[in-house]
């Protein structure tokens, strides 16, 4: 499952998605962030020059739709789609028209869902060779991110998916910073939580460190983890003390771990990936874990996906931690996690409790394998 190197192949630039809601506070963190020494030789990609509003840092124009940036950065727009953008950037630094860049920054308009730009880095076959994906940075102001979570689903799914949250504006009157904050942490457990001012390093790192060169320390594994060991079941029926609007956009979204004491059997393993992201993709917001599979339990698999669509997973020199357990986190919108639960454990040979109708775990009886 794991992709060797191959001689001669560059080595992958990391990318960062940037992402949150109309007036949320993306283009205040973008420019100070372009200011750090650690986003020197970055390529920042917007959609419009004057919905961003960078026009401080502009230096001057390198090449159609290309600006150079205070910071060695240079700044483009999507010409197009972000594919030819993505493309034309290669083009240019492979043939030496541009400086090498060493990182890319995609900010998204207000209203996207980043789960269609991550498809496109993930499934695009020379994209996913030239490019790692660093993780999804998601801008949430504490005076209206309540409000907007309740009325936009896609500012809910741009919370659902992000690797971390910055909730900008706690110091303004109205804020809610901290029912906010707890709001996110049930929402997204994984995702780590930072105010206005973190420093550039702690956004733009990689998956915990995991980019298949070495293992994290255990401690960040537990952190990237954030779900494992507590769920959070955001509907009528939680456990926990504080309760919710049930006629919010996220009452119907938990997230849940499935684990696994015995290795798992590779055929088993993409089997559940399969059915799972075939027949439930667009209720599937967030997946990632560590898997010990039976061939190379010694070498752990980071796997993590969005909706349909699951990265190529990336096998680990050694484990973190003494935990050799296999754990998946996963955030899911109007899915039973006890169904998905019955699916692992069926694919595991886990005897079943109560076995879920086969005809059940998908509106199309041929997408079952065996079916």
């Amino acid at each position: 499952m794991s992709h060797p190197e191959q001689p001669g192949r560059p080595e992958p630039i990391p990318l960062t998605v940037l992402t949150g809601f109309l007036g949320a506070g993306k283009t205040t963190l973008l420019n100070r962030l372009l200011g750090d020494p650690a986003l020197a030789d970055t390529v920042v990609i917007v959609n419009e020059f004057g919905e961003v509003g960078l026009d401080h840092l502009l230096i001057e124009t390198v090449d159609e739709g290309m600006i150079l940036l205070g910071a060695g950065c240079l700044c483009c727009t999507v010409r197009g789609d972000l594919i030819s953008t993505l493309e034309d950037l290669l083009r240019r630094r492979d043939n030496g028209r541009i400086n090498p860049f060493r990182r890319v920054v995609i900010e998204t308009t207000g209203l996207a869902d980043p789960a269609p730009i991550l498809h496109a880095l993930i499934y695009h076959p020379y994209l996913a060779i030239r490019f790692q994906l660093q993780g999804v940075v998601t801008v949430i102001d504490a005076v209206n991110g309540a409000g907007t979570l309740d009325a936009h689903p896609e500012a809910l799914r741009q919370a659902a998916v992000a690797d971390h949250l910055v909730v900008t504006k706690a110091d303004l009157p109205g804020a809610g910073a901290e029912a906010l904050t707890r709001r996110l942490a049930a929402l997204n457990p994984g995702a780590r939580i930072h105010g206005p001012d973190v420093p550039a390093e702690h956004l733009l790192g990689g998956l915990f460190g995991l980019d298949g060169r070495g293992a994290s320390k255990g401690e960040d594994v537990r952190a990237w983890l954030g779900a494992e060991g507590h769920d959070h079941d955001h509907g009528h029926h939680h456990g926990h003390a504080h309760h919710h609007d049930v006629n919010r956009h996220d009452a119907a979204i938990r997230a849940f771990h499935l684990t696994s004491d015995a290795p798992v059997p590779r055929p088993a393993f993409e089997m559940f990936l399969d059915l799972l992201r075939s027949a439930h993709g667009p209720k599937l917001l967030r997946l990632k874990g560590l898997v010990a599979l039976a061939d190379d339990p010694e070498r752990p698999v980071v796997v993590h996906g969005v909706q349909h669509v699951v990265h190529a997973p990336v096998t680990l020199p050694a484990w973190p931690d003494a935990d050799r357990r296999s754990r998946l986190v996963l955030i899911v919108r109007d899915l039973d996690p006890a169904f998905v639960r019955r699916i692992w454990d069926a694919f595991l040979g886990k005897p079943a409790v109560d076995t879920p109708d086969r005809a059940a775990l998908t509106d199309n009886p041929l997408a079952i394998p065996g079916g």
